[in-house]
């Protein structure tokens, strides 16, 4: 398949180039570099082939980088990189080309998944992070957060039409979410995502605990739903320090006070997790998994964890 021609502004862009839009999006621009994702994604359009053109693959990650970022729908996506022009500058689209559709949009990004690509992808921006000094590993911060799946949860009379999501109390809150849960490991001082797992929202939180840990940090803080003493020997084996919180148990239903102390401490220091996830929801609007099925829930949170690492990068970056 032919490719489009992108990135040619014309001369009404360029006298416009330096008003409104988003500056957040022009500085990502300068900052990323680029070709190293598209020679990743690049084998997903044939430029060679026969046919009507098609977009450039980079183009269209850009776009859905552009849906996580602000919390948009397929159709959403489509209208806004119709209508603005900071949007189509990001993407490379001209004020004369056409945009692509939600139809293209949406198989985009599935192909993505079905080529394990987003996973590269996702370790990709790790690597220019970490080589742009962003990423100091100086700990990493463990935590899980429950999403909503976009379909109706079962009752008597119909199941679910999302057979992969389930149900979960929600701490705190009450009441059960029916969906999915995202675990996350995070850069104790970056804040920076640097693992991401995504499951169905019954998976006990200590359940991917340690493969979200990466294995190049002094320090690991968390809550008390991931101790195990065999966490925490295996952890010192490493030579991190293994700064979990402690939990009552039926032997000593009370804490003593040297172990609340050390519970305050540790919960001082790893409440900055509740940022991120409160730029996620907030911020980014992922309040919900919008697509049915447990490998499309991991491509939304794995492209919504790449989007927020650029965001947060952008806000990092010395101006």
């Amino acid at each position: 398949m032919a490719v489009k021609r992108t990135g040619q502004p014309s001369f009404v862009e360029a006298l416009l180039s330096t008003k409104g839009g988003s500056g957040q999006l022009d500085r990502l621009d300068g900052l990323v570099k680029w070709y190293r994702f598209e020679k990743l994604i690049g084998r997903l359009r044939d430029e060679a082939g026969p046919g009507r053109p098609g977009y450039p693959a980079l183009a269209l990650f850009k776009a859905v980088l552009l849906q996580s970022l602000y919390g948009l729908s397929d159709r959403e996506l489509e209208e806004a990189l119709d209508d603005r022009l900071s949007f189509r500058r990001f993407v490379g689209l001209s004020l004369e080309q056409a945009v692509p559709d939600h139809t293209v949009l949406n198989r985009f990004r599935n192909q993505l998944a079905a080529a394990g690509l987003l996973e590269a992808l996702f370790a990709e921006l790790d690597r220019q992070l970490e080589q742009a000094g962003v990423i100091l590993k100086r700990g990493t911060m463990l935590d899980a957060t429950l999403i909503a799946a976009v379909s109706a949860p079962p009752t008597d009379k119909r199941p679910s039409k999302d057979p992969d999501a389930a149900f979960a109390r929600r701490q705190g809150k009450g009441g059960f979410t029916f969906g999915y849960k995202a675990h996350v490991g995070v850069d104790a001082d970056s804040g920076i995502i640097r693992s991401v797992i995504t499951t169905p929202a019954n998976v006990n939180d200590t359940t991917a605990a340690d493969d979200l840990i990466r294995g190049d940090e002094p320090v690991v803080w968390a809550d008390a739903a991931y101790h195990t003493h065999a966490r925490e020997r295996a952890l010192k084996a490493r030579g991190v320090k293994p700064r979990l919180m402690r939990r009552p148990n039926k032997h000593h239903p009370k804490l003593p006070p040297r172990l609340a102390r050390y519970n305050r401490l540790i919960a001082r220091r790893r409440a900055a997790v509740e940022t991120t996830f409160a730029t996620l929801k907030n911020r980014m609007r992922l309040t919900k998994i919008r697509y049915v099925g447990l490998a499309k829930a991991k491509a939304q949170m794995l492209i919504a964890a790449i989007a927020f690492n650029l965001r947060r990068w952008s806000r990092l970056a010395p101006a």
